[in-house]
């Protein structure tokens, strides 16, 4: 049996550039809402739940509203723009069809689940995936391995025969704490620095990507 049965993707950062989309989002509603937006705010949030960065937003950035609220707001502004303009990642689609052939593919993602099924539908990439997770439906976001792990159960497939492949500082944790093999592909806006050595395969794009010495 070989060593990886399955990859699991993250979204944001991997299959579509939008991580600045989200700063640009949240940056946006802080200062209309008369919030105290700072410079590490997307570093904070990158990989939380929704649950995490809407209570982040209000309990640290100061918006008035419930994190209900501005999650829901958050969620509509992002859908807007993902209606406008997809950005997704020039390799992606050629990178999940080409694995998809080899292995069975799963999503471990810190998006919504409304943004996660837009994108997924909107790319045609869906029926490539026999599972995909959102961090909103377990009980912690990255760094955490939970969202890395319940892709694996729906998978049916041991964590260690799963390769993750990952951008950001938190989710190459979050997928190394769940014991898999990490394919890390640094993501240049938000770069993983320290936490790239917990990688085993580093890429410099989808394109690289190359499983075979895992």
């Amino acid at each position: 049996m070989r060593a990886v049965e399955a990859v699991i993707f993250d979204l944001d950062g991997v299959l579509i550039d939008s991580e600045h989309v989200w700063d640009e989002v949240r940056e946006q509603l802080v200062r209309e809402r008369g919030g105290r937006w700072h410079g590490r705010a997307q570093t904070d949030m990158m990989g939380m739940s929704s649950t995490e960065w809407s209570r982040y937003m209000h309990d640290v950035i100061g918006l008035a509203e419930s994190p209900e609220e501005i999650n829901a707001e958050v969620v509509r502004r992002m859908l807007a723009r993902y209606e406008d303009d997809l950005p997704l990642v020039d390799a992606a689609v050629d990178a999940v069809r080409r694995l998809a052939r080899a292995f069975r593919l799963g999503l471990a993602s810190s998006s919504n689940r409304p943004l996660i099924d837009v994108v997924l539908a909107a790319s045609g990439l869906a029926p490539f995936f026999e599972a995909t997770v959102s961090s909103e439906e377990v009980p912690r976001g990255k760094p955490a391995p939970d969202v890395y792990q319940e892709a694996a159960r729906q998978l049916g497939v041991d964590p260690g025969r799963c390769a993750a492949i990952e951008d950001s500082g938190n989710g190459i944790r979050s997928a190394h704490a769940a014991g898999m093999h990490v394919v890390a592909i640094p993501n240049s806006r938000y770069p993983p620095r320290e936490a790239l050595a917990l990688a085993d395969v580093v890429a410099g794009s989808l394109r690289d990507v190359d499983l075979g010495s895992l």
